[in-house]
């Protein structure tokens, strides 16, 4: 019976966050910009609680050199193929080079974060009641359900979701994610026309508010 208890408490926590999270997007942004500082605190709060600290939560240069070497391939072949199609479409954006590379640059940063929310928090959380496959699936179906109701992010993010957990559980570097998460958004910004993407905005930002 306590176990069972605890198993409750231990998921209720990463429950409440993802709740504050949704009530930002749809609502306190708008109503209450700063709110996401209280939300970020207590998140820092709970790693402090679980003894946690960023070097164990993946903010590490460790395993850089082996993520490169096995996955950058497939991050290759994955671009190639997203600006082959773009070209192919016609649907690739007219920036110039000097554009593109800075707002990739600019993406990096929101890339990490949102990797180290994704792996170092939820993922984290949700391991120590469901386990590593169950972690894995409720992290990435969580991630994709933040994009709603954007349904072309929503395709995305599920399978980029649950591919990153497990990236993270094999390498456990949030750097690496977050390089990748913003080559693939940017990507997706260069070569997916906004009728499809509605310019990768979520929540009532879709709906061009």
């Amino acid at each position: 019976m306590r176990g069972t208890t605890v198993r409750k408490l231990a998921i209720l926590e990463p429950v409440l966050v993802y709740a504050m999270i949704v009530a930002y997007i749809w609502n306190l942004r708008y109503s209450h910009r700063g709110v996401w500082v209280g939300i970020l605190g207590l998140m820092l709060l709970s790693h402090l609680v679980h003894r946690e600290d960023a070097y164990s939560l993946g903010f590490r240069p460790r395993h850089m050199g082996e993520c490169w070497r096995e996955i950058a391939p497939a991050l290759a072949f994955l671009t190639v193929l997203m600006l082959a199609c773009g070209i192919l479409f016609r649907t690739t954006r007219h920036i110039g080079v000097q554009t593109a590379m800075a707002s990739w640059v600019a993406y990096v940063p929101w890339g990490v974060f949102q990797q180290y929310v994704l792996n170092g928090y939820f993922l984290n959380r949700f391991y120590a009641v469901l386990g590593r496959r169950g972690a894995s699936l409720i992290s990435a179906a969580l991630f994709c359900g933040v994009h709603f109701p954007n349904w072309f992010l929503m395709v995305v993010a599920f399978p980029a979701g649950y591919c990153s957990t497990r990236i993270y559980w094999r390498y456990r570097n949030l750097y690496f994610l977050g390089l990748a998460h913003a080559t693939v958004g940017f990507l997706l910004f260069l070569v997916v026309p906004d009728s499809v993407s509605h310019h990768l905005k979520v929540g009532p930002g879709w709906f061009g508010r």
